[in-house]
């Protein structure tokens, strides 16, 4: 075992152990090979009935058409006998206490902490999948515990957590828990952020926006090749979801993973930015992060930073005001006014200080920057 995969796999032991200490219960294990309905389960949203017992799913673009006893491309939906179930409502694989610019979101209550979690399963298959060890595994094939979304809005505030953060998997497959959770921690002002594909159709993504506090959306490419070829998707209903949360004023975060020789061509990082500028605006925060190599595309190195400060300038050159550079030391973490050029937050790592920014606006100059930010 390589080192890197050593403390990786030592930090999921230890992230385990603390869920365990932190919810003072047993941990309703599934083992592989485990009968399904060993699982708690409950109805899923968003699917119509057919004939002879089969169902069409209408969460994501999809639309998988299953039949009795056999589950969706996402592997965590099932139909039993012409009813569609989730097999992950609570069901928390991954559970941990990360700042707010962890997932990345830069204008989103910086400096904060967030309650992250997760269940199994993902609707794409992307072959660089940095947590492929739960997104790409059935439930029954990972350790599981089921918390309510009033347990876990609980959990948040004995945590001093301001939001709840539903990441490191994809949670459009376990929508209803988000939907849930985002409803019932909106009461107790605590706000819940979807880290996501953005691969989801029109209504549960409406549902959803009625609640939500912020989405982060990772944008694989520009190209329909590279989602059909690296991610087993497509890129439109993607862009889609992004012009639906512009339009319903949920507030947007864009992380683009930079991977060398498969979307870091200048012409198509100028198409993306472009369109960003011209669809979503130029204030929605951009965020280039770097590659490291993974899961089935170990053989790609990871980017070069001369890469994504090619990436970044010509993000700049096209508009866009917040254009960021992740998981490489640079100058391009911080948030510095768009007109006067003062220095606001300062991110180091994951430490983050709130420098020059004054109730929104840049404190020298008064300029209005965009975003949520705690006083």
């Amino acid at each position: 075992m390589e080192r890197r995969e050593f403390i990786k796999a030592g930090s999921a032991g230890l992230l385990h152990c603390s869920l365990l200490r932190t919810l003072g219960g047993e941990t309703a294990v599934s083992a592989p090979g485990q009968p399904p309905q060993s699982l708690p389960r409950s109805e899923a949203r968003y699917y119509r009935r057919l004939p002879d017992k089969k169902v069409e799913c209408q969460l994501c673009p999809h639309q998988c058409r299953v039949a009795n006893l056999e589950r969706g491309t996402c592997g965590v939906r099932e139909n039993r006998e012409g009813e569609y179930q989730t097999l992950v409502y609570g069901n928390i694989c991954s559970l941990n206490v990360d700042p707010i610019e962890k997932k990345p979101l830069f204008h989103y209550l910086p400096a904060s902490r967030s309650l992250s979690v997760a269940t199994a399963g993902c609707n794409f298959f992307c072959r660089f999948c940095q947590n492929w060890e739960i997104s790409q595994k059935r439930p029954e094939q990972v350790r599981f515990t089921h918390l309510l979304p009033g347990d876990l809005v609980t959990m948040a505030r004995q945590r001093e957590c301001r939001t709840i953060a539903h990441t490191y998997t994809e949670p459009v497959v376990f929508t209803e828990y988000v939907l849930d959770c985002a409803r019932t921690g909106k009461e107790k002002n605590i706000p819940s952020v979807m880290i996501s594909n953005g691969f989801i159709n029109e209504e549960p993504m409406r549902d959803l926006c009625r609640y939500l506090g912020a989405v982060k959306i990772d944008l694989k490419a520009f190209t329909e090749e590279f989602y059909e070829k690296y991610c087993s998707g497509s890129l439109q209903p993607v862009l889609d979801t992004l012009v639906l949360l512009k339009t319903l004023g949920v507030w947007l975060e864009i992380v683009v993973l930079i991977i060398p020789g498969l979307n870091d061509g200048p012409d198509e990082i100028n198409r993306m930015t472009r369109w960003i500028h011209r669809e979503l605006g130029p204030d929605v925060p951009l965020h280039f992060s770097r590659y490291y190599p993974t899961f089935m595309m170990k053989n790609i190195p990871p980017t070069s930073k001369k890469s994504l400060l090619e990436a970044r300038k010509i993000a700049v050159d096209n508009g866009i005001r917040f254009v960021y550079v992740g998981n490489i030391l640079t100058d391009y973490a911080h948030t510095y006014c768009p007109r006067c050029g003062e220095l606001l937050i300062e991110r180091y790592g994951y430490h983050t200080r709130i420098t020059g920014l004054k109730s929104g606006a840049c404190g020298k100059c008064g300029e209005e920057i965009p975003g949520r930010f705690q006083e």
